[in-house]
């Protein structure tokens, strides 16, 4: 078979930097790839895929390289890499954007929408890729007021595991539709373009942050529990553990983001954070400020260095504030290292989920972002962060996909009736098991809490 795209073998020149030269995790894994290709476009995904089943290989797909395990890097596998898909095409009339899979929602998408007044809530991270993170669901901006970015999907074409090119929505192939918005690595097939639904871009992007020393971080923590569900949904909510720009240590920040239209709105979405019972100990209070996406994007990519060694995992929280609380103490207030950073996110009040793959959620996101440089800290930073996590099982509902490595610990990421639908859509759709699926230790534990076979 031909290809447009350029072609790899192991042992090649040029297959080193094609295995990991776009991996974003600087501890990238030693799994080989038995041929990698680049596709220029979807005749070269569906030849790809009539390859693999020529050969006998199974097939992995790559489109941001952003995975913090790097999922798509499977041994003795054809591994599809996408990053040449870079199209975008907005439909001025419906306000559909039609994005391939290796868009960067931050740095590419993002920019080519505002020109336009639009946005879409993609990933915070700018150089994260459309693919993996649309599959997974999409924990973008604002999700606990607008949903999830998956559920901005209206539609995409997809390459099946007989090479055929179909597309997919509610009412054509709608087993593919229900399965994309969801299934992650599970997907059984190859999306080579999304068509998203845009949204109006706020007119005035107002932030509060507020930074507390770390021995507050009990009583502002308990504090948000308490009251984020009434805050305006409008309101993006974070808590974090990190250095503040400009802070010398580590602190408490607090991060209320208005996705509003005038000053005045902002204000008044804003307002519940100061009542704060700690806010006469605040380091800094900027109260209402006007603020803009881009500056947004830049300090996250301030908090995430590209080519850094990560271990990154996360857990769905329920629970009553003394129940959850004392268990995330430690995680905001002994990181292993400066650039390690806590992140909790509200959900609160959820919104009903739509019938797709994604269907777990809870009220409090909570992730942790083990940041490192040199591989002699592996070890220790490493068994830090799983004695974080065991920490939290008690109120852990699950996990989300897009900050999961489930070689490192796998829980429950889905609803058992929605596991089953799509072990069902998988069977019938890639009976022959061509797609590689999720990467595991043990494919049985999938989707499985383990202290609950205990229980």
């Amino acid at each position: 078979m031909s290809f447009k795209g350029r072609v790899y073998r192991k042992g090649e020149p040029g297959y080193e930097e094609a295995r990991v030269g776009r991996i974003f995790n600087g501890r990238s894994p030693e799994r080989s790839p038995e041929l990698i290709v680049f596709a220029e476009d979807e005749e070269d995904v569906a030849q790809a895929v009539r390859l693999a089943r020529a050969q006998g290989l199974r097939l992995a797909v790559r489109a941001g390289g952003h995975s913090w395990a790097a999922w798509s890097l499977r041994e003795g596998a054809l591994l599809l890499d996408l990053s040449r898909l870079q199209g975008m095409a907005y439909d001025e009339a419906t306000g559909v954007v039609a994005v391939a899979p290796a868009v960067q929602g931050g740095a590419t998408l993002a920019p080519y929408l505002e020109a336009r007044g639009r946005m879409f809530h993609g990933g915070h991270c700018p150089t994260v890729g459309l693919g993996g993170f649309l599959l997974q669901g999409g924990m973008g901006w604002n999700c606990r007021g607008w949903g999830w970015a998956a559920e901005a999907v209206v539609g995409l074409e997809v390459v099946t595991a007989e090479g055929e090119r179909v597309r997919a929505n509610a009412k054509e192939h709608a087993d593919l539709y229900w399965a994309a918005r969801g299934a992650g690595p599970g997907f059984p097939g190859v999306v080579t373009r999304f068509y998203l639904q845009t949204r109006p871009l706020p007119r005035a992007l107002t932030q509060t942050t507020h930074v507390y020393p770390l021995d507050c971080t009990a009583e502002v923590l308990a504090w948000l529990q308490e009251v984020h569900a009434q805050v305006d949904p409008r309101v993006e909510l974070v808590a974090l553990s990190l250095v503040p720009p400009g802070f010398g240590e580590r602190a408490l920040v607090v991060h209320g983001l208005a996705m509003v239209d005038s000053p005045a709105e902002g204000r008044e979405a804003l307002a519940p954070l100061e009542t704060s019972p700690a806010l006469g100990k605040a380091l800094l209070r900027q109260v209402a400020e006007p603020t803009c996406f881009e500056d947004e994007r830049r300090e996250q990519l301030r908090q995430n260095p590209e080519g850094a060694r990560y271990a990154v995992d996360n857990a769905w929280l329920q629970g009553p504030p003394e129940a959850v609380v004392p268990r995330l103490v430690e995680a905001f207030t002994t990181p292993p290292t400066p650039e390690t950073f806590a992140l909790w996110f509200s959900m609160a009040p959820l919104r009903p989920l739509p019938d797709m793959a994604l269907s777990l959620q809870s009220e409090i996101y909570f992730a942790l972002y083990t940041i490192w440089r040199d591989p002699a800290d592996d070890a220790r930073c490493r068994g830090w962060l799983a004695q974080q996590m065991r920490r939290l099982e008690p109120v852990t509902l699950g996990q989300y996909l897009g900050d999961s490595d489930f070689t490192t610990r796998s829980l429950r990421f889905m609803r058992e009736e929605n596991w089953a639908r799509l072990q069902a859509i998988r069977a019938q759709r890639d009976p022959l098991g061509l797609f590689v699926g999720y990467l595991t230790n043990d494919e049985r534990r999938l989707n499985r809490n383990p202290w609950e076979d205990h229980a």
